[in-house]
């Protein structure tokens, strides 16, 4: 395993000479508790999901409800599945060749990786783009956006994941067993063409791309919303705007600090592989911090609620001895509030009675 010359592994897979060092006990540290935290949090969201959906049957909150559920089951077979593979290669001191003769366990692993890798990032960006519908174009969301189209979408999402994850094997391509033996993934050194740089630029870019399609659909979902708020200041449904902003406030920015620096590394080995300067600590960091997401996608889409936003607020309020924010009323649905106040403040009728008011009102 030290020699200076590749090892290869069944023909296929080789090991690199370059060493990256890991200590065994931290690894296998954080390796089991990633998966532990990772299955409780999303057991625990999908437990509270199975309970809204049971209380709230409302059309309008019915796709957000079966999006989320998609993301966070994707969550869960993701810690459980990759995080099984990896305890199991730390505790088998990862001795490949004992254990991956065929490579069969490196190839799933590796499609393991790139699935619930990518398929969160598009669930994602399905769901920002669905709440930009809801909240700047109601009226289509409320008889477009039914159950069975959201479960077309999903479908769609987790196949074309799937496509991505499986098209190295349909190009006889096997996935390769990373500089610290403890992953596999895409070849990043050594590589024999210009196809082992596109499967690196195909991921980063995807990645990205959805990344940025939450972030522009958040956007104008956050500004929409707080129009909506100055138009209807004097009117029901205030509490939920602020939910709404954290929450796409929130997304945002775990989406962005957890992914960016993996894939902006996997993009940079793709591009320059002889002149990258990442090092497989680099890449593993990278790699410990996108697991993260899924970690946190549950906190932010599920347990950020409007009860817990409210006791943050009186505390805040409490701390800093002003008068910050009051909520008198929290409405029980979110979504639906903004579509009924957004839908007001567009219809035509409420233009005719402001219009009414303004021509009828005495001028000073």
């Amino acid at each position: 395993m030290n020699s200076t010359k590749s090892l290869p592994l069944a023909g296929i897979g080789v090991f690199s000479n370059t060493t990256c060092p890991t200590e065994k006990k931290i690894s296998v540290f954080f390796s089991v508790i990633f998966m532990t935290v990772g299955i409780l949090s999303n057991s625990l969201a999908i437990a509270i999901l199975m309970k809204a959906y049971q209380r709230f049957r409302q059309k309008s909150k019915a796709s957000f409800l079966l999006f989320a559920s998609g993301l966070v089951i994707t969550d869960l077979l993701g810690h459980l599945i990759t995080g099984t593979i990896a305890v199991f290669v730390y505790a088998s001191d990862k001795d490949w060749i004992r254990f991956n003769q065929s490579n069969v366990l490196c190839s799933v692993f590796g499609m393991c990786m790139v699935f619930f890798g990518l398929c969160p990032l598009f669930l994602g960006s399905v769901m920002a783009v669905e709440r930009c519908i809801g909240v700047t174009k109601p009226i289509f969301h409320s008889t477009k956006m039914t159950s069975r189209h959201v479960k077309l979408m999903l479908t769609m999402v987790c196949l074309f994941a799937i496509f991505i994850a499986l098209l190295p094997i349909l190009r006889l391509r096997a996935y390769q067993i990373q500089a610290s033996r403890t992953w596999c993934f895409y070849r990043t050194e050594h590589f024999e063409d210009w196809e082992d740089r596109f499967y690196l630029l195909l991921f980063s870019c995807l990645g990205l791309l959805a990344l940025a399609i939450s972030f522009v659909c958040n956007a104008v979902t956050g500004i929409t919303l707080l129009r909506v708020k100055f138009k209807s200041q004097h009117r029901q449904g205030r509490s939920h705007h602020f939910e709404m902003i954290i929450q796409l406030l929130a997304i945002m920015c775990v989406s962005c600090i957890c992914w960016s620096p993996f894939l902006v590394t996997i993009a940079n080995i793709g591009i320059n592989e002889k002149n990258s300067s990442e090092s497989c600590e680099t890449i593993l960091f990278a790699l410990r911090m996108a697991t993260w997401n899924q970690i946190l996608d549950p906190w932010v889409y599920i347990l950020l609620r409007k009860a817990v936003l409210k006791k943050l607020f009186q505390i805040a309020r409490r701390f800093c001895g002003m008068h910050l924010i009051t909520f008198h009323t929290w409405e029980l649905s979110s979504i639906k509030n903004s579509l009924k106040v957004a839908a007001v403040s567009d219809s035509p009728v409420n233009s005719k009675q402001t219009n009414l008011q303004l021509l009828s009102s005495p001028v000073p």
